[in-house]
């Protein structure tokens, strides 16, 4: 039997964030969600919401996008926010959220709705911001491509699609940090090293200019021995403050 990995399945994730509840002083607040522990993936893992890149989101960066080289992947990271959260940014004007959440839910193509409600996908409203192709052996692998993103000022509560997560929730990346420490959420090794880095940004125009400072590369984490324990690491100087953990602690939460 071969011990190859099979290929990762593309996928995009948004990093959606919005002022902290303090305004201006405050730390801004990122949208996660909390898996159900029945899925394969991340089960019962906060994470950011995203998933696959399905024919539906090459479809709509053609028609909507062409020329625009991950128009699918900025595609699908709106397509999903709005499956998953039901908030729906980067669109003009702004929609009704919960008639587009009610389209995609009914099977409705990501295009077709578009077009039916007029709606403009605004692609630069996306950064690119990280890519994460961990070679570990999970039920799932994903080559995930990450972009933040404003909230819409008047956006929705984020209410979460029952069949993939329990809960939707805004809160800072300290708060969220602090929970996974203290052991009342925990979160796969990519989303804690990604939380770690939005940590150091007072706010969503900081994060885009760190983005901006440091190319997306592709992350592949590796296991190496350090005074005889193993560390999950990834690359120094692509603007992560935490780049080891022990392998241990890794795989664990």
């Amino acid at each position: 039997m071969s011990d190859a990995l099979p290929p990762p399945i593309p996928a995009a994730t948004l990093i959606l964030m919005r002022p902290g509840a303090r305004g201006v002083g405050g730390a801004p607040e990122i949208l996660m969600m909390e898996r159900s522990k029945e899925m394969a993936f991340a089960a019962g893992a906060l994470v950011f919401p995203g998933g696959r890149i399905d024919s539906g989101d090459h479809e709509a960066a053609a028609r909507f996008a062409p020329g625009v080289e991950d128009g699918a992947a900025r595609i699908a990271a709106i397509r999903e926010t709005i499956e998953e959260t039901g908030i729906a940014a980067a669109l003009s004007p702004a929609p009704d959220s919960e008639a587009l959440r009610r389209a995609l839910a009914a099977g409705e193509p990501f295009g077709d709705a578009l077009a039916r409600f007029e709606l403009e996908p605004e692609l630069g409203a996306l950064t690119p911001f990280a890519r994460w192709c961990p070679n570990f052996r999970e039920a799932r692998r994903f080559d995930a491509l990450f972009y933040l993103a404003e909230a819409p000022a008047d956006a929705a509560p984020a209410v979460a699609d029952e069949k993939e997560a329990v809960s939707a929730f805004w809160a800072s990346a300290e708060a969220i940090l602090a929970d996974i420490e203290a052991g009342k959420a925990h979160a796969i090794f990519p989303t804690r090293r990604n939380l770690e880095r939005l940590a150091l940004f007072a706010s969503i125009e900081e994060a885009r200019a760190d983005a901006a400072r440091h190319e997306v590369r592709t992350i592949t984490p590796w296991v190496e021995e350090r005074e005889g324990r193993r560390f999950v690491c990834i690359p120094d100087g692509i603007g992560y403050p935490v780049t080891s953990e022990p392998y241990e602690s890794a795989r664990r939460r």
